[in-house]
């Protein structure tokens, strides 16, 4: 009896001690330009055992830190010869748990892959509010929040499946990329549906799907020369992080005395990034700060943080064979360590494209964020980020288009906005929009006017960059922000649930009015694919006079002039005004009419219209 007792007690302790709760990242690949990787593994006192690699693998490096439940193994990628190797805990001469590390091998050309340039048009989707393709997995017995579909910031049932059933009409409509807010695992108790409180980075979030479906998506995308851009979040994670749970170290999150849970909220104002006369404590509380009492913000200067965050991005783009990044709250990080982050990428993927949420109001601001600007240059720093979201213009489009005609009012504020595009390095290489998941809806702000989508679209697919639209919009969707929250500015699409009694995703089951934004959207997007003189052919503005603005993309070989009128009564211009740029070009075709036009003389626009004529001798 005695005997038996002993052998129990091992057995306890050997649970104890040896238990491997996690490994990550849970496998790599072999060929990568950079060959060295950080394993993180984690149990249990796991730090006080010995550690052996077996296959005669050998470990370049191993850190603990003061919490004894993790372990930081380093090992050097081109010095492994095999395909699988054990990660052996051992107490004493005693293995006491085992890992099996796989190193796969990486796709032929994977480092060259396609990302989304101006050629490119982003779709927006919000995936718990787009279409329920799997019903079974709208709960799961792991996740706190359950589906309930009456709760406008609940769970509603949206997923992976959703989306790929849907992806002809999201190729119909002439859109080439896909950008989805964050489907990493988000297990908070409440409003857990925007994703941006993830809860484990290397899992797809069980209510969205598997991992599997989530490259499955990406595959799908690509057959159709289309691609799948995740959203990044760099800055914050949920509190309910299992690493935020159990902290590696205390400096892997920023705290601040006095609050709870080491909480303070930023004050948004990372404008102090920049700013040589700014105080320590803006600075501190912008950047440290916390975006929500549910988002601890992350230290990136801390070294095992910021490998962890690249590894876990690389990780993504080589598993589910991504098109992008798009990095939410790029300016709230610590832009010397996110520098590095984006390097590290970059210097993977050369082709890949990365753009940041740079929410600030001039293109000063805007600008510095954005790889090789003079602006960053003047503050002796280079983000080393290819692309940044032109909120200059977003924050312009609605009040140029609402208000009358002035000095600094009207249209003059979208001219304003390109005149000041010689402060960025890669002027096609900008996001444009006019609106995204976090804004009033543009259809709300206009009245469900097509006239005035018509005129957004028209300028953010015209301009130079990247266009970007929200789901729905195509459709003529509404949500006011100010009233309903943010739940109304995502509500859900028509038809992507059985229960839905109109199905907007088939063109014959839309009303007349959700036809004539949807066909404008199609007809306009699906011309635009095979524009180079819009993708990277030069601009020439004119002033806007009358209320009616003009201007040109051109190359060697084509022109398109772009005339918006926003008055409420027709408008004749007096095309001898345009000579430099109408040169020998005596007509043209508008795209959306097919209309033929003279341009010998005047020409007439009707009342809240646009024009996108293509020009011919």
């Amino acid at each position: 009896m005695k005997k038996l007792y002993v052998v129990l007690s091992l057995s306890v302790i050997t649970s104890v001690f040896a238990q491997i709760k996690k490994v990550e990242p849970a496998f790599w690949w072999k060929g990568m330009k950079n060959p060295e990787l950080q394993i993180l593994v984690y149990g249990k006192s796991i730090a006080d055992n010995e550690i052996e690699l077996s296959d005669g693998v050998q470990i370049k490096d191993i850190r603990k830190v003061e919490n004894p439940n993790y372990l930081f193994i380093t090992v050097n990628t081109n010095e492994i010869n095999v395909p699988k190797f054990k990660i052996n805990i051992k107490r004493g001469k005693k293995n006491i748990d085992t890992y099996t590390y796989e190193l796969k091998q990486r796709a032929s050309n994977s480092s060259n892959r396609t990302s989304f340039t101006s050629k490119d048009v982003m779709y927006l989707i919000m995936p718990d509010r787009f279409a329920n393709g799997d019903e079974s997995n709208d709960s799961q017995p792991d996740l706190i929040e359950k589906a309930n579909r009456s709760l406008p910031n609940g769970r509603h049932g949206g997923d992976l499946r959703g989306i790929i059933n849907n992806l002809d009409y999201i190729q119909g409509l002439g859109a080439t990329a896909v950008w989805l807010t964050p489907v990493n695992e988000d297990n908070e108790k409440v409003y857990s549906y925007h994703g941006y409180a993830q809860t484990d980075l290397y899992k797809i979030d069980g209510r969205y799907g598997t991992n599997e479906e989530y490259r499955e998506l990406s595959r799908e995308l690509n057959k159709r020369n289309m691609m799948l851009v995740m959203d990044y979040v760099t800055n914050h994670w949920g509190i309910s992080h299992w690493l935020i749970k159990d902290l590696p170290t205390k400096d892997w999150i920023h705290t601040f005395s006095g609050g709870e849970n080491g909480f303070r909220r930023s004050n948004y104002k990372t404008t102090t990034q920049f700013d040589t006369n700014a105080s320590e404590i803006d600075k501190r509380y912008a950047l440290d700060g916390w975006f929500d009492t549910t988002m601890p913000d992350i230290n990136q200067k801390n070294p095992l943080v910021l490998k962890y965050l690249t590894q876990n991005a690389i990780w993504w783009i080589e598993y589910a064979e991504l098109g992008g990044f798009r990095v939410d709250t790029y300016p709230y990080n610590d832009k010397e360590a996110m520098a590095k982050w984006a390097k590290a990428i970059t210097d993977e993927y050369p082709n890949f494209n990365i753009v940041g949420e740079t929410w600030l109001n001039s293109a000063g601001h805007i600008s510095a964020w954005q790889k090789d600007s003079k602006t960053g240059e003047a503050a002796h720093y280079n983000s080393n980020l290819p692309s940044v979201m032109d909120f200059m213009l977003y924050g312009n489009m609605s009040s140029a288009l609402k208000e009358k005609e002035g000095w600094d009012k009207g249209l003059v504020k979208l001219y304003d906005v390109f005149s000041s595009d010689f402060l960025y390095p890669d002027i096609n290489n900008l996001l444009v929009f006019f609106e995204n998941h976090d804004t009033e809806r543009w259809n709300e702000i206009f009245n469900s006017d097509p006239q005035a989508y018509k005129m957004a679209l028209t300028l953010i697919s015209t301009v130079r960059g990247i266009p970007q639209i929200y789901y729905g919009s195509e459709i003529g969707m509404r949500g006011d922000k100010n009233k309903g929250g943010d739940a109304d500015i995502r509500r859900d699409f028509p038809g992507g649930w059985k229960s839905d009694k109109q199905n907007a995703f088939n063109a014959s089951m839309q009303t007349p009015q959700q036809k004539e934004y949807h066909q404008f959207t199609q007809k306009l997007l699906n011309w635009r694919k095979g524009k180079e003189v819009i993708h990277s052919g030069k601009t020439k503005n004119y002033i806007p006079q009358n209320n009616v603005f003009v201007y040109f993309r051109y190359n060697d070989k084509e022109s398109v002039m772009v005339v918006i009128n926003n008055n409420d009564k027709n408008e004749t211009l007096d095309l001898s005004y345009f000579s430099e740029s109408l040169n020998d070009y005596t007509k043209g075709k508008e795209v959306i009419s097919g209309k033929e036009l003279s341009l010998k003389d005047n020409l007439m626009i009707p009342a809240k219209a646009s024009y996108i004529i293509e020009l011919q001798k």
